[in-house]
């Protein structure tokens, strides 16, 4: 096996000579997309209109699901397969930007996965909205060598357009919904109206050439709506939908209930992380309750819940009333990378640092930055900062022994201390500063997504799960662009969750 991240910088990608063949399987025209251009601002912009004049993402689910219903879907929204009690499958979140990032997983991902039964998407199968004729170099041309069936559940980006073309992809080419009625002028939906955004009249003409490049027959899927169960071998995994706002409607949080019944082992798949960057978000439910309350409930049987939306990759083993559920990050399979260095000293749900685990380590993560900024404000003198360096100064912050030690230690100065304060380093909850969190979230929220990767390492990941009638073991491999990592995977973390 090779290395990985905690082993050697090697193994993260750090000076690699070779840069990998994932080049080979890319369109020859890609489009870069940058989430700071006002075009992109402009077209993503039903999310904030959601939040100013209310969110009207349950509504339009709700006609979606009963569209399926009426055309035949089963009325549980239960995937019933054949999968033998010992089966594999893969896990992948937040994909779909179409160029390097998101090819450079495709090798990895393809050579882990040839054996696996099938593979969910976890959120954000399209950037920037959705549009059904991005699905052709965004999904059909990097999985097409995925010889096995791809669900998915949608993230705030695919719900940017209604989640029409969602739907046709994946929902058995479901057409279009009937337009509501107008609401009432100068209302707050009347407003929202006057300036959502919609799918162009001619999206969706490439749709159909797209969809030849995943046509053979063990390819196929059609789900039951945008969100679900699949009931494979031993296990049975929920996919729940939690719209543009994060959150889930009564609807959905009513049949999230029943299908979590019963006494086989669960898995959720969701949007929104329930745990991410040490803090707890346990996802409302329209009318009360919470999906943690139900992830938590002993007699539904959870043993994971893994979110996509944040682009890289945390566990948190929490310990709920002497049983372990692990809240899983999995978004780092082709979108941009949110830093991990912000992440402060865990410590929720009596989760410490002993048992947090991320990808990329947040030294590896601040260097990326550090050379990401230096090369942007032409400031590299200053800014960059070698991986010991950052390893280092992370290690001082978090009060933590270095992740990777082989190599001499980095003396940590005045300016790597600099740097690391001005790209938002995580410290101590109890020496953060009143001066450090507006930092902190200034930079999260602002400047992360700004941070086109311009070449490895990219620091993305992808999961596998083997499930036997004992167990699932869970493995977060890495996919760096580069040519080693390419062709054996590194395994950054893995955990086996006992089912009995």
């Amino acid at each position: 096996m090779s290395d990985s991240s905690r082993d050697t910088p090697e193994g993260a990608g750090w000076g690699a000579a070779e840069r990998g063949a994932y080049r080979r399987l890319m369109p020859s025209t890609v489009h870069k997309l940058s989430w700071l251009a006002p075009r992109t601002l402009w077209a993503a912009r039903n999310g904030v209109l959601a939040s100013w004049f209310g969110d009207p993402t349950g509504r339009t689910r709700a006609r979606w699901v009963a569209q399926r219903a009426a055309a035949g879907a089963p009325a549980d929204k239960v995937i019933r397969r054949d999968d033998p009690d010992r089966f594999s499958f893969m896990v992948i979140g937040d994909t779909g930007e179409g160029d390097a990032p998101q090819y450079a997983v495709v090798p990895g991902f393809l050579k882990v996965g040839q054996d696996t039964r099938f593979a969910v998407l976890a959120s954000d199968v399209i950037y920037p909205v959705g549009s059904a004729d991005d699905y052709d170099t965004k999904f059909f041309r990097p999985y097409q060598d995925y010889r096995a069936p791809i669900y998915a559940i949608p993230g705030n980006h695919d719900w940017y357009e209604d989640l029409g073309a969602f739907m046709r992809v994946f929902c058995d080419d479901t057409p279009p919904l009937p337009p509501e009625p107008r609401p009432r002028p100068l209302g707050r939906a009347w407003l929202r109206s006057l300036l959502w955004h919609r799918p162009s009249p001619r999206d969706g003409q490439r749709l159909d050439a797209a969809r030849r490049l995943r046509s053979a027959p063990d390819q196929q899927a059609a789900q039951p709506g945008p969100y679900w169960a699949i009931d494979a071998g031993p296990v049975r995994i929920i996919g729940i939908d939690t719209g543009l706002l994060g959150t889930v409607d009564a609807e959905q949080g009513a049949w999230l209930r029943e299908v979590s019944q019963g006494p086989r082992p669960k898995i959720l798949i969701t949007g929104s992380p329930l745990y991410v960057d040490g803090e707890h978000h346990p996802c409302p439910i329209e009318g009360g309750g919470t999906v943690d309350d139900i992830v938590r409930a002993p007699e539904h049987h959870y043993v994971a819940a893994i979110g996509g939306d944040i682009h890289n990759y945390q566990r948190y083993p929490v310990d709920v009333d002497g049983r372990t559920i692990h809240y899983v990050v999995s978004g780092g399979g082709g979108a941009f990378m949110h830093a991990t260095h912000t992440i402060p000293r865990v410590s929720v749900a009596n989760v410490t640092e002993r048992d947090f685990r991320c990808y990329p380590l947040r030294g590896d993560s601040l260097a990326f930055y550090s050379t990401l900024y230096g090369r942007r404000l032409r400031l590299r003198r200053f800014f960059t900062l070698t991986e010991a360096q950052a390893a280092a100064v992370i290690a001082e912050r978090l009060g933590i022994p270095r992740t990777r030690t082989p190599g001499a230690p980095a003396r940590v100065t005045f300016r790597t201390r600099v740097v690391a304060s001005l790209l938002g380093a995580g410290g101590r909850p109890d020496r953060t500063s009143r001066f450090r969190l507006p930092v902190r979230k200034i930079y999260t929220q602002l400047f992360s997504p700004s941070s086109a990767t311009y070449s490895p390492p990219f620091f993305k990941c992808f999961l596998r799960l083997d499930v036997t009638p004992e167990s699932i073991r869970l493995r977060c491999h890495a996919a760096t662009g580069n040519r080693a990592q390419e062709l054996d995977p590194p395994v950054e973390d893995e955990v086996t969750i006992p089912l009995v």
